[in-house]
């Protein structure tokens, strides 16, 4: 059974419909990141799918030091405010260190620990103590069944608003693969499973100085994840993939975007 969570007005867990988190990988500036806010609210809105929006203030995981990484705690924190606020829509990102979590569990609704981060126990816990729903990132390097030791720490301190995401394993070099046992593994658990389709198609390294990915694949990555029973979709997104500062070769293109939630909409209607 899937114990669910609330983050406002939205409720993660079936039978309740999926949610969408998507938006830009990272905060490149505060108008861009608005408009992408902005045309998210209004298709999710027509469609009828709730939104929670998603933009990260530090990648703190690069491939390269001269890679961007956002505008740093205070201001991503300030543009992640602003969306909260004026488009009245609840926000995720990402935090790295325990010395962020105080001043990001003031503007977010969920906090997100990174994959590469989730067997981090202090971190972990930290994030849990603020009573803030908190995604939790299924490592690369992780089995599905691993995750109920995670899942064990945050509910050590109480707190039982608790989503997994599954982003795909490590296969190889430079290279991904999607197990799709791992949403039933992880449901039992007793967390909603989130299925992150662009970072699954990523090719970590891939470019040399930069990670690479394969943004054809979201679309049939995403209609399996919905058909395996996955609470929601985890969706990065920009106008101009090919111009983003960050994870750009995975990340799907704006306008494209309405098509494939129909199609998620029709998937999720024949199985209920």
């Amino acid at each position: 059974m899937i114990n669910p969570v609330d983050i406002g007005a939205i409720r993660v867990g079936r039978p309740e419909p999926f949610i969408l988190i998507s938006g830009p990988c990272v905060i490149e500036d505060a108008q861009t990141t608005f408009d992408i806010a902005a045309e998210l609210k209004q298709l999710t809105r027509r469609l009828g799918i709730p939104f929670i929006f998603k933009a990260s203030y530090d990648k703190a995981n690069r491939t390269s030091i001269d890679s961007f990484r956002g505008p740093g705690i205070q201001k991503g924190l300030e543009v992640l405010s602003s969306i909260r606020k004026e488009l009245e829509i609840p926000v995720i990102s990402d935090v790295h260190q325990i010395s962020e979590i105080e001043m990001a569990a003031e503007s977010l609704d969920v906090l997100q620990i990174p994959a590469f981060l989730c067997r981090q126990t202090d971190l972990v816990v930290a994030a849990a103590n603020t009573g803030k729903p908190v995604n939790v990132k299924k490592g690369q390097f992780l089995a599905p069944w691993d995750m109920k030791n995670v899942v064990n720490k945050i509910l050590s301190t109480g707190n039982k608003k608790i989503i997994l995401t599954d982003r795909g394993a490590s296969f190889g070099y430079n290279n991904l693969v999607t197990d799709f046992r791992c949403i039933p593994i992880m449901h039992e658990t007793g967390c909603p499973v989130i299925y992150d389709a662009t970072h699954s198609v990523q090719l970590p390294g891939g470019a040399g100085s930069a990670s690479a990915g394969q943004r054809e694949y979201v679309p049939l990555l995403s209609r399996a994840a919905i058909a395996a029973g996955a609470d929601g979709l985890f969706i990065e997104t920009h106008k101009n993939p090919e111009k983003a500062l960050s994870d750009g070769p995975n990340s799907m293109r704006l306008e494209d975007l309405e098509a494939l939630l129909v199609q998620l909409k029709a998937i999720e209607n024949a199985l209920s």
